[in-house]
């Protein structure tokens, strides 16, 4: 018994020693902004398998993989709000552009979804298809969603479905409303959608054929997501002249859906409705003090992109593509659609109007190797170099390309910008796909947000303006947007929440990207985490692709 008396002893003793505990992965010396808004914390953050378990003061602990954030800022994953990474993560899953600056969750279905499709919907997406070329593999948005989860996807993916796409699917490109069958057969599909885990409706509705739909129609649509806690988010009927009076639709139907309902890329579209901000902030906030949830996005740009046919009346555009390209090829129509494109409408959103002259238009998107010598041109240069005057230029274009012609405009004001970035309910979205600086994604130019929304809100707005502190700024990119798209456990650092981490540099992160040269990454992002597992490590990726579905509240197994 004597023997055992030392053994016992120090047996006795390691029982009262402090005991350390092993994580998957630990991240150490971190300043954690948690997505709260609240000032950081120091401390650790324990993570195993795709969750975080612990965080805080975690002396003692270890990892299987450690991480040293010593210096830096340790976020959530930003959540890009409004992204059209839809075809570039099908050619390139890795996400670099957004990858590089953070985004670990990309949101689609800003109007256009990519399902539900019908054969007939496959065979013109398939033949209006440029430089990325693809089989499209799915019918609905939720088998879409999983064929990127399966295919391979660096950062998490989800999705609106587009109330343009159930409208196209059911009466085509028609302008005309729908009838009640075509109606409720719209109403099946959006269930169907909400079912498969869409986070609600998106609407687009300057262009054809959506600018068709009427607010009942879009009521109607919306009361389905309601039913399964969706949110209605739209690219309103007017950011320009008619302003007010989009904002109006816009709460009438969060009001008559019963919806919570946000506005994409909050922007006074033309130097003359610059002013009109105060007022739309106004109305919004009245909504809200009334008891809607009405928020807003926004892009961190004074122009904006979409194509050419935001330039022409949606009459001309009415059967798609093909039938808008045969009418701007007969000398009558030809004549009447450049009278309009000179006028600043009212009863249509008229971009090149809105941008004031040829020469705030840029040409970044040709899918034509002919017409390609012309990226990045402004739509003037390209005009003086035909020898044809700027509204018959727009029209060949689109007739030569095969395309709507991706188009870069200017029409906001810094002012306003800065403005809108204060609002406590403004999340932010990139509204671009997410390329790479190489491959296939060098052969169109681009809008800069592709590469620098995210890193340009960081640095030249909280650090170098300090327009907003850097934990509100967090607190837009990560909780305050996961708590609109009602998903579960992501947008902050709590335990039990997936680890979708960003872990960034905040006195060097920046935007290089410009309009003359867009394809440059932005910098200061160090490491990137999703689902626990490291996508970016000192700033360069891993080749890892574990992002998931995220699926929406009306999710059913």
């Amino acid at each position: 018994m004597k023997k055992l008396l030392p053994f016992l002893s120090l047996l006795l003793i390691l029982a009262c020693q402090p005991t350390s505990t092993e994580y998957d992965l630990l991240i150490k010396n971190a300043k954690i902004y948690d997505g709260s808004g609240t000032p950081p914390i120091e401390g650790a953050i324990a993570i195993n398998a795709d969750t975080i378990v612990a965080l805080g003061d975690l002396a003692g602990a270890t990892g299987v993989k450690e991480v040293d954030a010593a210096g830096l800022a340790v976020s959530p994953g930003f959540i890009n709000m409004l992204s059209w990474a839809t075809e570039s993560l099908i050619e390139d899953g890795r996400g670099m552009s957004d990858i590089k600056q953070g985004v670990t969750l990309e949101v689609m279905g800003e109007g256009w979804s990519m399902g539900p499709l019908n054969e007939e919907m496959k065979a013109n997406q398939k033949a209006l298809q440029g430089d990325i070329q693809y089989d499209i593999e799915w019918n609905s948005l939720g088998e879409y969603l999983n064929y990127l989860e399966n295919r391979g996807v660096s950062p998490n993916v989800a999705s609106f479905v587009g109330a343009t796409t159930l409208r196209i699917h059911e009466i085509g490109e028609a302008d005309r409303p729908p009838t009640g069958e075509e109606l409720a057969r719209m109403k099946a599909l959006a269930k169907t959608a909400m079912e498969e885990g869409a986070i609600g409706i998106g609407s687009s509705l300057i262009y054809a054929p959506a600018f068709y739909a009427k607010t009942d129609e879009l009521i109607e649509l919306c009361k389905v997501a309601s039913e399964y806690g969706g949110l209605y988010i739209t690219h309103m009927r007017s950011e320009g002249n008619r302003l007010l009076e989009a904002v109006d639709e816009v709460i009438t139907i969060a009001n008559e859906a019963e919806i919570a309902a946000e506005i994409y890329h909050l922007k006074a579209g033309g130097k003359n409705n610059w002013p009109k901000m105060d007022l739309v902030i106004a109305k919004v906030d009245s909504a809200r003090q009334a008891g809607l949830e009405i928020t807003t996005d926004m892009y961190n740009y004074i122009a904006g992109a979409t194509g050419l046919d935001a330039s022409m009346p949606p009459w001309v555009q009415e059967g798609g593509y093909t039938d808008w390209a045969a009418r701007l090829q007969d000398p009558a129509i030809r004549a009447r659609v450049k009278a309009e494109m000179k006028v600043d409408a009212m009863d249509w959103e008229n971009l090149y109007a809105g941008a004031g002259s040829a020469d705030k238009l840029i040409l970044v998107g040709f899918k034509t190797d002919s017409l390609k010598k012309y990226t990045g041109k402004t739509l003037a240069e390209v005009a003086a170099i035909r020898g044809t005057d700027p509204q018959d230029t727009a029209k060949d274009l689109v007739v030569q390309d095969g395309s709507r012609v991706v188009t870069v405009y200017f029409l906001m004001s810094e002012d306003n910008v800065k403005k809108q970035i204060k609002l406590p309910y403004m999340s932010f979205g990139s509204d671009a796909g997410a390329p790479a600086t190489e491959g296939v994604f060098l052969r169109s130019s681009n809008h800069p947000r592709a590469y620098g929304n995210f890193a340009r809100l960081l640095g030249k707005y909280v650090r170098d303006e300090q327009v907003i502190p850097l934990e509100e700024a967090i607190h837009k990119l990560t909780a305050l947007s996961a708590d609109k798209l009602h998903i579960k456990k992501r947008g902050r650092l709590e335990t039990g929440y997936y680890a979708d981490i960003v872990i960034f540099d905040p006195a060097t992160i920046q935007d290089h990207a410009t309009f003359e040269e867009p394809h440059q990454y932005a910098s200061g992002v160090v490491h990137v985490f999703v689902n626990g597992e490291q996508v970016l490590k000192d700033g360069e990726h891993t080749g890892a692709k574990p992002g998931r579905f995220v699926k929406g509240p009306g999710f059913k197994q």
